[in-house]
């Protein structure tokens, strides 16, 4: 038992950034299955921890419930829902991190669950054509916003699947999203409208932010905390303009290599540069 445990605690110490997001998944669903079966209640949605923490259709139900605009991506109706979420996150969130830092993927999830909720809630009102109340649970929004999110970065890429054969990041992009719109009517509004709004959240991310900066410099900055009144605090760094110029070309060559990608496809990069981009993902 015990060498279990510690091969447990090294696997959570040594596991990226999307396995951590995976086991935490993974850790509620058992909880609310354990939850569940001393209760003896059927189905999983009439748990009194499910409704707690999954996302309300109302909006004054959520303002009850605010954690619920992030705690909800952690549920799961049944296995085969939290099984067919997380096979796609490991992938996703695997390919991801070859072009992406760890906080990035942090951002552009969670980021892409909060929005993909947000539409939900105000979409569900207008759009939905089920009666009575619902609740939002699952992952699909935060991994929609990643999927995304690569797919506008480098649309070009090239992946080769079995039984299909080579097909573009884009397409599968534009594959998605499409198939999210006609559904919208059918079944599962809902999911679908939370879907959407991870997907926009993605592309937003991709496409709008400033030239020659990381996605972490650009949070960084945007949330720095602002100096007031009249005195003025100098920080005397070694070499700043050495400093500056690094990071600028740095991130110079990590542009040319995506742009690379996006024009002529992952495999004409030279081994060099593969090297380059996987070390600068993982910082």
């Amino acid at each position: 038992m015990d060498t279990i445990l510690n091969q447990i605690k090294n696997k959570l110490k040594t596991a990226t950034i999307v396995e951590q997001v995976m086991f935490a998944n993974i850790a509620v669903f058992v909880l609310a299955y354990l939850i569940n079966a001393s209760s003896k209640l059927e189905p999983l949605q009439k748990n009194l921890f499910f409704n707690w923490f999954a996302l309300p259709e109302n909006v004054n139900n959520f303002m009850s419930k605010p954690w619920t605009i992030v705690t909800y991506s952690f549920l799961h109706d049944d296995f085969w829902h939290i099984f067919f979420n997380l096979l796609l996150l490991f992938y996703v969130g695997k390919f991801f991190l070859q072009f992406f830092s760890k906080r990035d993927f942090l951002i552009y999830y969670f980021l892409g669950v909060v929005f993909g909720g947000f539409l939900f809630m105000i979409g569900y009102q207008y759009v939905a054509q089920e009666s009575g109340t619902a609740n939002l649970v699952g992952a699909s929004a935060g991994i929609t916003a990643v999927l995304i999110g690569i797919a506008t970065k480098i649309p070009n890429y090239t992946l080769r699947l079995r039984f299909i054969g080579t097909i573009k990041l884009w397409h599968i992009a534009v594959a998605i999203v499409l198939l999210d719109l006609l559904q919208l009517f059918v079944s599962n509004t809902g999911g679908h409208l939370a879907h959407l709004g991870g997907a926009a959240t993605g592309f937003l991310l991709s496409t709008q932010l400033d030239k020659g900066k990381s996605l972490s410099e650009f949070f960084s900055k945007l949330f720095q905390a602002k100096k007031q009144g009249p005195l003025k605090t100098v920080y005397k760094k070694p070499n700043p303009a050495n400093t500056v110029k690094n990071s600028s070309s740095h991130q110079r060559k990590i542009d040319e290599i995506l742009d690379k990608i996006s024009k002529s496809g992952y495999e004409t990069l030279t081994q060099k540069e593969k090297d380059f981009l996987f070390s600068s993902g993982k910082k």
